[in-house]
């Protein structure tokens, strides 16, 4: 079985036609997190001689696993050997930058994503749910749905559990949340139905702060979908919808379904009357009515109707459908309630690690907010919140190493702004400061790791400070 193109170069097969073989292939994995992990040790299982190298240290734990399975690794530093793989397979943490992609890139060796190489292991179909924001909720609900509808599925990807790992299970449906890293860097990769959820600046110092590279990043989803599949995407997204047009201009388009809680859409699903409408082939049906819908705020809508709609692709019946839309409870550290301390509610909106979450994370709220912000800073523009903080919060706690340009930028946004130099203070000086009928919500707009380790410990040590109250 031959998997070299006419020029020679190795090319992995569409998924439809075989699973691609690997057997005998010298690959080297750059970068040993848990996605690296995963790839290596899948790679291995298919017949590859497999070399893994990070520029960091590598985990004890992990290093164990590939000694288990006899994989070579190095770490501290990329040698030559690092460069000697007839093509490289990349974590999502490595930046296109870095010097070792450079050298392969270069050289005219392919660099692919983990979620390429994975892809070639499985001709089942995939559901891939891409975006700024929300595509943690979207992907999570999706999983609700298909359960409710009973239909057998792995869920994976940039949502804790690597594609590697689950790839060889053999569900009918792959659900994957996917980042545009990961999309940085596929060839053959093809989701029978992909969701675009929206384009806000985000993680612009990868993309050299364009915004348009970052775009055409997210929409290599489409790439390689044909008229078999599905695009789901927000009708409302000036980005997205400029990008909807070229897609319709190519020969073989996905079929394009849109969905908008704003405005009346020509295929997908939207709000009309506060009821939920379905439209296909000119044809409307009524869903459900807007209240039945479980989780509060428009922006939960719109990640609703989208799940709605990639169920629908998928043929499930309207019932799973609404039974799903109405029982979803949300994600842990994303507008999650926590608890009612003297009739304050506490939330825990922790995944918020950029300024527009934030945006979002108010536009729920209809009462006074206290609001806990701050972590390491992406480069964010705070003034984008400021006129929903002006109208929605009278007290801004500032925590982590951003406090000073939070103050800068927000300081006479609220009448009451305060630095703490622990969760703990916050929570505290929380408690102080907000009354009865209110909510103290933390949604930091920044990334954890100045003194977290991920944005779920901090949610967690929010949640358990909250509790000592």
């Amino acid at each position: 079985m031959d998997h070299h193109g006419d020029d020679g170069n190795f090319k992995p097969l569409n998924p439809e036609d075989q699973i691609m073989s690997v057997q005998g292939k010298h690959i080297v994995v750059i970068g040993a997190a848990k996605s690296g992990i995963a790839a290596a040790l899948l790679l291995k299982r298919k017949g590859a001689e497999v070399f893994v190298s990070d520029f960091g240290v590598i985990k004890n734990d992990w290093k164990q696993q590939l000694i288990n399975a006899q994989i070579s690794f190095e770490e501290s530093g990329h040698s030559e050997k690092a460069q000697s793989g007839e093509f490289a397979v990349v974590s999502p943490g490595v930046p296109t930058e870095a010097p070792i992609v450079q050298y392969y890139l270069n050289s005219g060796k392919k660099v692919f994503s983990e979620i390429e190489a994975a892809s070639w292991f499985t001709n089942q179909k995939i559901i891939a749910t891409t975006g700024s924001n929300g595509k943690t909720t979207v992907t999570n609900w999706i999983d609700h749905m298909w359960k409710s509808a009973k239909k057998e599925h792995t869920v994976s990807g940039n949502i804790g559990i690597a594609f590697s790992d689950v790839v060889d299970r053999t569900p009918a449906h792959h659900i994957l949340e996917v980042s545009s890293f990961q999309l940085d860097h596929i060839e053959s990769f093809r989701a029978n139905i992909s969701l675009l959820l929206n384009i806000t600046p985000d993680h612009l110092n990868r993309y050299g702060n364009n915004v348009e590279a970052y775009a055409a990043s997210k929409f290599r989803i489409t790439e390689n979908q044909t008229e078999k599949d599905w695009f789901i995407f927000n009708y409302d997204d000036p980005i997205i919808k400029n990008h909807v047009e070229s897609l319709q201009q190519k020969e073989k388009s996905p079929q394009l379904w849109a969905f908008s809680y704003l405005n009346e859409v020509p295929e997908g699903a939207f709000v009309r009357n506060e009821h939920i409408i379905f439209k296909f082939n000119n044809k409307e049906e009524t869903l459900m009515p807007v209240y039945e819908v479980g989780l509060s705020g428009n922006h939960n809508l719109n990640n609703g109707l989208a799940t709605a709609l990639a169920a629908r692709a998928a043929e499930i019946k309207n019932d799973a459908i609404r039974e799903s839309l109405k029982s979803f409870m949300g994600v842990e550290h994303r507008l999650e309630k926590v608890k009612e301390v003297d009739g304050v509610k506490y939330i825990n909106d922790s995944k918020a690690t950029n300024v527009n979450a934030v945006w979002f994370a108010l536009d729920s709220f209809h009462v006074p907010i206290t609001l806990i912000l701050g972590g390491r800073d992406k480069g964010n523009d705070y003034s984008e919140i400021e006129d929903q903080i002006k109208e929605k919060a009278h007290t801004i706690i500032a925590i982590g190493e951003s406090q000073d340009k939070i103050q800068k930028q927000l300081g006479k946004a609220v009448p009451n702004f305060v630095k703490a130099d622990s969760m703990m203070r916050a929570v505290r000086t929380a408690k102080k400061v907000a009354k009865r009928g209110e909510i103290v919500l933390l949604s930091p707009a920044c990334a954890s790791f100045d003194m977290f380790e991920s944005y779920e410990h901090r949610g967690k040590v929010f949640k358990e400070e909250v509790y000592k109250l």
